[in-house]
C-alpha cells in the first residue's frame, strides 16, 4: 500500500507541476495587472490545439507547430490584455476578472467549431522514464513539469526584484496612477505581461496534454486547481503558488490510489478553495463571534 501511495504521489507531481505553473501565471496577473484571468488555461488549450492542427493538417514539423502554438497563445492573451488595458483600465479587479469569463467561453466554443469536441492527437514532446526511485518510475514529464514550475517562479521573482522592467511593473501594480505620471508606459507593459503568461500557459499545456484528458473543456477547467494553488499564496506569493500546486497534485495522486475515497479526487480543488477561504476569513468570523 505504501508503495502504491508513493507511486500515486509521484504520479501526481506531473499534474502538480502543471497546476503550479498556471498558479504562478495567475499570481503574476493578479499582482501586476490586477486581474484573475479565468481564461488562462483556455488560452493554452487553444494554442495547443492550434499546434496539433498545424502539424496534422498542414504537415508542419512538430517543433515548428509547437513554436507557432506558443506564438498563438501569446497573441491571444495579448489581445485579451489589450481589451482590458484599453477599456477596463480604471475598472475594479472584480470587473476585470469577470471580463475574462467571456474569452474562456469563447475559446471553448471556438475550439469545438474549429477542432471538434473530441480529444486531440497530441504528439508527446516528452516521453519515457527519467529514473526509478524506490521502485517507482518517474517520467520525464513529471521531472520537467516540476522543474518548469520552480524555474518560472524563480525567474519571475528575479525579474521583479532585480531588473528595471521588474521595478516598473511593481510600480505599475502598487501605484498605477503615480507610475503613469512619472512616464511609465502602463499599457504596453500590461499587454506584455498578458502575452508572456499566455506563452507560458501554451508551453505548459502542450507538454502535459498528451498525458491528460485533453479535450477542450478538461484542459480549460485546469483553471480551477490552478486557482486553488494560487489562493494558497493569496494571489501574491509565487513560492506558495508553487507549493500549493505541487501539494494539490500529490494529494490528488494519493487519493486516486485509495479505492474507498478515490471518487472525491475531482472535488479536492474545490475543498482546497473552500478551506483556504474559510482560513483567510477566520479573524473576521471570530471577531464577530466575540
Amino acid at each position: 500500500m505504501n508503495g502504491a501511495l508513493l507511486q500515486g504521489a509521484l504520479a501526481g507531481l506531473a499534474s502538480g507541476g502543471l497546476y503550479a505553473v498556471l498558479a504562478v501565471t495567475l499570481t503574476l496577473m493578479s499582482r501586476l495587472v490586477r486581474v484573475v484571468n479565468f481564461a488562462q488555461a483556455a488560452t493554452g488549450m487553444f494554442a495547443a490545439f492550434s499546434a496539433v492542427w498545424l502539424a496534422s493538417s498542414l504537415g508542419l514539423p512538430v517543433w515548428l507547430a509547437t513554436v507557432a502554438g506558443v506564438v498563438i497563445g501569446a497573441l491571444l492573451s495579448a489581445v485579451i490584455g489589450w481589451i482590458a488595458a484599453t477599456w477596463l483600465s480604471e475598472s475594479s479587479v472584480t470587473l476585470r476578472s469577470a471580463m475574462t469569463v467571456a474569452p474562456l467561453l469563447m475559446l471553448i466554443s471556438l475550439s469545438f467549431i474549429l477542432f471538434g469536441n473530441k480529444p486531440q492527437p497530441f504528439s508527446p514532446l516528452l516521453s519515457g522514464a527519467a529514473f526509478t526511485a524506490a521502485g517507482v518510475v518517474v517520467s520525464w514529464v513529471t521531472v520537467v513539469m516540476v522543474i518548469l514550475a520552480i524555474v518560472v517562479a524563480a525567474a519571475c521573482a528575479l525579474l521583479l526584484q532585480r531588473t528595471t522592467i521588474g521595478t516598473r511593473l511593481r510600480a505599475l501594480s502598487e501605484r498605477p496612477t503615480t507610475a503613469e505620471l512619472i512616464g511609465i508606459a502602463a499599457k504596453p507593459l500590461s499587454i506584455g505581461v498578458w502575452a508572456v503568461t499566455g506563452a507560458i500557459s501554451a508551453i505548459t499545456i502542450m507538454v502535459i496534454a498528451p498525458s491528460q484528458s485533453n479535450d477542450a473543456v478538461s484542459l480549460s477547467m485546469l483553471i480551477i486547481p490552478a486557482s486553488a494553488a494560487a489562493l494558497l499564496g493569496g494571489f501574491r506569493r509565487l513560492d506558495l503558488a508553487v507549493v500549493g500546486g505541487l501539494a494539490l497534485g500529490m494529494i490528488t495522486g494519493i487519493v486516486a490510489q485509495l479505492p474507498s475515497v478515490q471518487f472525491v479526487r475531482n472535488f479536492i480543488p474545490f475543498l482546497f478553495i473552500v478551506l483556504l477561504l474559510l482560513w483567510s476569513q477566520r479573524k473576521e468570523v471570530w471577531g464577530e463571534a466575540r
